[in-house]
């Protein structure tokens, strides 16, 4: 039998301990560990979730790793063609880890009618783009489908839709400009298919998806000629990896750019709600063991006459501090089971009813997200208790200048 266990226990449970002057203390201590982590559990969810749900909406509108021509510029309005007939497409053989790859193109315009005009980038696809991510934010119409015949249909979103006053079945007049400017610009009239909302208005502002034969003609491009390649990897934790070895093993005219290069500002704003995360963190286990270190000391001094009984029975100090370090570790469980289910339950009332909402200008999405995994509880918990433990070290030294003579004389 563990003889400190056995004691805190018979401490933690007998009705004098409830009763004694340390008894509310103790329920402040186990309310403030609650709350600290139901807070750490919040802001890991909450932090990781936008990540998570941004990353996958820049990912669902280009791809983890993007294959082009070196001389393609940014602007969009021109790019020069690749042939389709490349080694890595359909299937990436040479590269592991790839779960998808698909062609593009584009082309800049306008969209106008006899009251206004929308700048648009016209993306092309092909009839293996994958739709599951717009299949989630289709809020009208449906999906167009697209086979080796040039179709119409477009997908445009909610912002031009509101701005142009475009319904689904309805036409609209695009303009292509070349960049002669003798050249007169490129008539096409396109049908909404459906109309997307992602909430990312950095894209949905200007994006439109189409046909990729539609580029192709507007281009004069041949039937095996395409803008670039989106690559899709198994694991995102490992897309700079695997866009250095898709470099290495595609050819030396084309190039390869990985998210995080194709769009560092987004990616270096989003780091920082790891360094916000941690900050929390640090500062809720400091209180908590803060808090801790106060309620163990009035645990204490409250029984010094049982620590002197110990003594004089033979008990060395160390196994005392033991006896009141299991009832710390007792207190701080039940204050980390209480935070546990307190964070949990909010985190799945935001996951299913989604009550609080965030502006889309600033945060890119319109619900704050959440996520968390089993393992990271378990580290977090793990961690809370092994650290307030530490803590509770120092002031459990207190015990050893404990004189069982005098605390027994005054008893």
């Amino acid at each position: 039998m563990n003889l400190e266990l056995f004691i805190a226990n018979r401490l933690s449970r007998s009705k004098e301990y409830k009763n004694s002057i340390s008894s509310p203390i103790v329920k402040i201590a186990i309310i403030a560990i609650a709350l600290g982590m139901m807070m750490m559990i919040i802001s890991i969810a909450t932090g990781i979730g936008l990540q998570r749900k941004i990353r996958d909406k820049v990912a669902g509108f280009n791809g983890h790793v993007v294959i082009s021509n070196y001389d393609n510029n940014s602007s969009k309005t021109t790019q020069n063609p690749i042939s389709i007939e490349q080694d890595f497409y359909p299937q990436f053989k040479t590269v592991s880890g790839i779960k998808h790859i698909q062609v593009f193109a584009t082309r800049a315009g306008i969209i106008r009618d006899e009251k206004t005009f929308e700048g648009i980038v016209l993306k092309g696809v092909g009839e293996n783009y994958d739709w599951s991510f717009f299949q989630e934010y289709l809020v009208a119409g449906e999906l167009p489908q697209f086979s080796d015949q040039q179709s119409k249909k477009v997908l445009i979103s909610k912002i031009i839709s509101d701005r142009m006053q475009l319904e689904v079945g309805d036409t609209f007049d695009t303009f292509f400009i070349k960049q002669e400017s003798n050249i007169l610009p490129k008539r096409r009239v396109y049908h909404v298919s459906g109309i997307y909302d992602t909430g990312f208005e950095e894209f949905d502002k200007n994006i439109v998806i189409g046909d990729i034969n539609q580029i192709r003609g507007l281009n004069q491009w041949d039937d095996n000629q395409v803008g670039g390649f989106e690559v899709f990897v198994e694991d995102f934790d490992q897309i700079e990896k695997k866009s250095k070895e898709i470099y290495q093993a595609i050819g030396v005219t084309l190039d390869s750019q990985s998210l995080f290069e194709q769009f560092p500002q987004i990616f270096q704003w989003l780091q920082l709600f790891d360094g916000n995360i941690a900050i929390i963190i640090i500062i809720m286990m400091i209180v908590a063991g803060i808090n801790m270190i106060t309620t163990l000391l009035v645990m204490i001094l409250e029984r010094t006459q049982l620590i002197g009984v110990l003594k004089t029975l033979g008990t060395n100090s160390w196994s005392i501090r033991k006896v009141f370090l299991y009832n710390a570790s007792y207190i701080i469980g039940r204050g980390l089971l209480i935070g546990n289910i307190l964070g949990l339950f909010l985190i799945f009332l935001q996951f299913q009813f989604e009550l609080v909402t965030l502006d889309p200008h600033n945060y890119y999405v319109q619900v704050a997200p959440v996520y968390i995994s089993i393992s990271q509880i378990l580290v977090l918990n793990v961690s809370t208790l092994i650290l307030c433990t530490l803590m509770m070290l120092i002031p459990s030294y207190i015990i050893t200048k404990i004189s069982p003579a005098k605390t027994l004389k005054f008893s």
